[in-house]
């Protein structure tokens, strides 16, 4: 009987910090600039250059510490890791070790409807490498502006058990790193990228399998891609009888292969021991508090409290995606209460969506929430048509007027003087006597075609509610 093997998974997340400078020094922690512009003594390893914490990376470590239900350690010590790579000037990387500020926390995450619940080992804090750069002329350079910015890495447990797992999870993840303000969740740029530890195993079994890190992936799409095709490698080595090395891999996407990087992962010795120039790290309670204060409410709690008022699901989905848009919603909301969320919610993802522009947690949208909540209301007050709306949208977008004054200078109100339309109405009911007839035969889908027509002829601007109830009234008394 053929063997069934089961994926075990555990993600490591690394994650920058948001912070204007870097972890151990005062230069600029930011993407884009000249190569090497962005360093000092410090983080180019000078000898006599000491480095001090930065006290806002350690605050956006707790903060993102307690999102994800993790215990906060009093104390905590900083270890200098010991390899030599040319991004790393120090032959070392100054990281946490045996005692990390943080430890045994959760993660719950959905997948097709279902919620899920993987554990976090712990987070500990760490500072970036440099950056390789190939293809300078026939040589590869080294870029040190990365190197020494502040990163929190999300060490999960294996507990995931497919590759649609680890995406979620990962998703999940970056959510609520993004809606805290700890990260900006730019995988293109490298600023949350994911480590995947998997190992197959016979279903039934307890016992792990042979482990194989995969490095560095930095999309969610290769990141289940590069799962698959591991878990299909080591499948096929195991029937075939041979055995699964303990290794280190990266994923070709071009080839959508995984290829070995190290060998023997376990026989690295990294030396570890407490950085000198770096005495433990404190965190008083206080801090701990304040950083509780600030959580706001993370996504799975809006959506779940949207859906609850009435917001279809895809659309909570949508507009939770990012902490900008989170607000925008809630901001209309309270500029016009009366409207309700869901009318607000639709326009937001129907109309100006279409319009706003992100950029890490940065969110730009052509109206102002409350523009949006004074459009809305015209509409809701009957002033303007849904159709109108849209017309008044496109005029106010990029500028700071006021939707009731574009209505008013376009000569956009609705027209609802009753006895006009009701004169149009008998005027197309004549004209029209087969379509009339078939209404009054209780072929309901032909009101569409006297409401249409009426619309047509008002340029849109009557009142489709009006016009249905003066249609009814007028077929009946024939």
């Amino acid at each position: 009987m053929p063997v069934t093997y089961e994926p075990v998974i555990g993600l490591e997340i690394h994650a920058q910090l948001l912070t204007k400078t870097k972890l151990f020094c005062s230069c600029a922690a930011e993407v884009g600039a000249e190569p090497n512009q962005n360093v000092c003594p410090v983080c180019l390893a000078l000898p006599g250059a000491l480095p001090v914490l930065n006290a806002e990376a350690l605050r956006l470590a707790v903060r993102a510490a307690l999102a994800l239900g993790l215990t906060i350690a009093p104390e905590s010590v900083f270890a200098r890791k010991n390899y030599f790579y040319p991004d790393l000037p120090k032959g070392y990387q100054i990281s946490q070790f045996d005692r990390p500020y943080s430890s045994s926390g959760h993660l719950e995450y959905e997948l097709s409807g279902e919620v899920k619940r993987a554990g976090i080992t712990r987070i500990h804090m760490e500072e970036d490498a440099g950056k390789n750069v190939h293809g300078v002329g026939n040589d590869s350079a080294v870029d040190l502006n990365r190197a020494g910015t502040p990163l929190i890495e999300i060490v999960g447990e294996p507990d995931l058990r497919s590759s649609a797992e680890a995406v979620a999870y990962m998703k999940a993840l970056r959510e609520i790193l993004v809606a805290t303000g700890v990260n900006d969740g730019n995988l293109e740029e490298g600023s949350f990228r994911c480590d995947a530890n998997v190992s197959v195993r016979p279903k039934g079994e307890t016992k792990f399998g042979t482990r194989v890190e995969l490095k560095n992936i930095n999309s969610f799409r290769f990141v289940q891609k590069a799962i698959d095709v591991e878990i299909a490698r080591q499948i096929a080595l195991l029937e075939d009888g041979l055995a699964v090395v303990q290794e280190t891999r990266g994923y070709d996407a071009e080839g959508n292969r995984t290829y070995s990087l190290r060998s023997k992962e376990e026989a690295h010795d990294y030396r570890y021991f407490p950085d000198p120039d770096l005495p433990p790290v404190t965190i008083p309670s206080e801090l701990i508090e304040e950083e509780r204060a600030r959580l706001p409410e993370l996504p799975r709690a809006t959506r779940k409290r949207w859906i609850e008022e009435g917001i279809a699901e895809s659309a909570a989905q949508t507009l939770t995606q990012h902490p900008g848009l989170v607000r925008f919603v809630e901001d209309a909301r309270k500029h016009a209460p009366q409207l309700g969320l869901k009318k607000i919610a639709n326009f937001v993802q129907t109309e100006i969506l279409r319009g706003a522009v992100f950029h890490g947690l940065e969110a730009r949208f052509s109206v102002t929430p409350a523009q949006t909540a004074s459009l809305l209301s015209l509409v809701e007050k009957g002033t303007i048509s849904g159709k109108q709306a849209k017309e008044v949208f496109a005029l106010l977008e990029n500028t700071d007027e006021d939707p009731a004054q574009i209505v008013e200078e376009q000569g956009l109100s609705v027209v609802s003087d009753g006895g006009a339309l009701e004169a149009l109405l008998k005027d197309l009911i004549v004209k029209n006597p087969k379509q009339a007839q078939g209404l009054r035969d209780g072929k309901k889908q032909l009101a569409g075609f006297f409401v249409g027509q009426v619309m047509k002829e008002t340029s849109g601007k009557a009142d489709p509610k009006l016009v249905s109830e003066l249609l009814e009234k007028l077929i009946a008394e024939v």
